[in-house]
């Protein structure tokens, strides 16, 4: 169900064709690169945590980490990452298949800097095999970011 609110999503913006359904995705980041034929730095992963008790979602380069002193220092408390659990209740879509698009209401969602490094962006797609291609200023524009953060570590090295 995930997948069609996607496709819908992207549909009514004329951008339903960048939502692809892929044969094998694969379980990390480096899996869904080679799938789709791109560094793994450009796969956008969509992280999900709580913060004051409330859901939120960050989207980091793939070749990054939370940086805990910096995540304290933007949202002034620790990381806390959803329970995978919880995630789909809480998000909308399943673990693996978070995405920033047709997500559940009032959840805030955060862009970190290390996207900035890259033109085009893969995001999942709202289900395990399905991704979706963006340029950096689309990613911007239909995510509805609340602001660009500055919380992970180990991408400066990485180009």
């Amino acid at each position: 169900m995930s997948y069609e609110k996607v496709k819908e999503y992207f549909n009514s913006k004329g951008l339903g064709e960048r939502v692809i359904v892929r044969e094998h995705i694969g379980d990390t980041v480096e899996h869904a690169a080679q799938s789709i034929g791109c560094k793994p730095a450009q796969i956008a992963k969509t992280m999900s945590f709580i913060v004051n008790e409330k859901p939120i979602l960050i989207l980091m380069a793939g070749d990054t980490k939370v940086d805990n002193q910096k995540y304290k220092a933007c949202f002034h408390q620790k990381a806390v990452m959803i329970h995978g659990s919880q995630v789909e209740k809480l998000i909308g879509h399943v673990p693996g298949a978070v995405c920033p698009f047709a997500i559940n209401k009032d959840i805030p969602v955060y862009l970190d800097i290390s996207l900035k490094r890259f033109e085009t962006i893969y995001t999942a797609g709202g289900s395990l095999n399905s991704t979706v291609t963006l340029s950096l200023v689309e990613l911007e524009q239909y995510a509805s970011p609340v602001e660009w953060v500055d919380v992970c570590k180990g991408w400066y090295m990485n180009g």
